[in-house]
């Protein structure tokens, strides 16, 4: 088994090993993963953080040694950069822009520095105190299928990356999310800061937000935005339409 760390920005996690392929995730700086399959310019990969699979470009990911792979996965006291952008050095000295989200305490073992005063979250505790605080740093956001960062983020990975900052693992996908946390009867029973699922005309669930105080929710379709919620689902005020069918409501801190 082999292992790596993102030692740059961002890599796109594709679902094939070819350049064309759909982004299905991305790798955020400092995340680890096993390598589960290599070839000559590509290799298929387990996230660490969430155990979800694709494919990296060879040329970007740095490979690590057993030994590191697990002293760094099992660092109890994860910072992780809380603003939308944070600036790093790498050892050759250049620069990286790190998106929210970023694993900084790894930043020592890849030998690089962040510039001072850049803001990383405290001591990891499970809390919703700071949920929507969190969510609204990143408000109007483009949406980006695949996408975890504040240049480009679709629905799991906008409620993945909050919760992320406040202790708790989410998985990556809406479907995958909705395993996870207790069941609410009702929209009155939820707290800002809990998780909203909407499904298709098939049944499957497709979409999640975060509720908000006061019956509204903030979530990414089209751009992060904050709109209406009811029993039946996200109602855009201005076009005056219903845009998600309610499925769910779930309580996971």
């Amino acid at each position: 088994m082999k292992y790596g760390i993102c030692p740059i920005s961002i890599i796109p996690l594709r679902l094939e090993a070819r350049d064309q392929s759909e982004m299905v995730s991305q790798v955020l700086y400092g995340e680890l993963f096993k390598v589960i399959e290599q070839r000559k310019k590509w290799s298929r990969v387990r996230l660490h953080n969430d155990s979800y699979e694709g494919w990296l470009d060879n040329k970007q990911f740095l490979e690590i040694s057993s030994e590191d792979y697990h002293h760094q996965a099992e660092q109890k006291d994860i910072a992780f950069a809380k603003e939308p952008i944070s600036i790093t050095t790498h050892k050759d000295g250049t620069l990286s822009a790190i998106v929210m989200g970023s694993q900084v305490s790894s930043g020592d073992f890849l030998g690089d520095e962040f510039q001072k005063g850049v803001a990383v979250t405290e001591k990891q505790t499970h809390s919703k105190s700071n949920i929507i605080d969190n969510a609204l740093l990143l408000l109007n956001a483009p949406y980006l299928w695949g996408g975890r960062n504040c240049m480009g983020i679709d629905c799991s990975g906008f409620t993945q990356l909050i919760y992320r900052l406040n202790g708790y693992r989410l998985l990556r996908d809406a479907s995958q999310q909705a395993s996870q946390g207790q069941v609410l009867s009702f929209i009155e029973e939820s707290d800002p800061g809990d998780l909203a699922f909407f499904d298709n005309a098939d049944g499957l669930i497709t979409h999640v937000g975060i509720i908000m105080k006061d019956n509204h929710i903030i979530h990414a379709h089209g751009k992060v935005r904050i709109d209406r919620i009811d029993q039946t689902g996200i109602f855009n005020v201005e076009t005056s339409t219903h845009t998600h069918k309610l499925r769910m409501i779930k309580q996971i801190l």
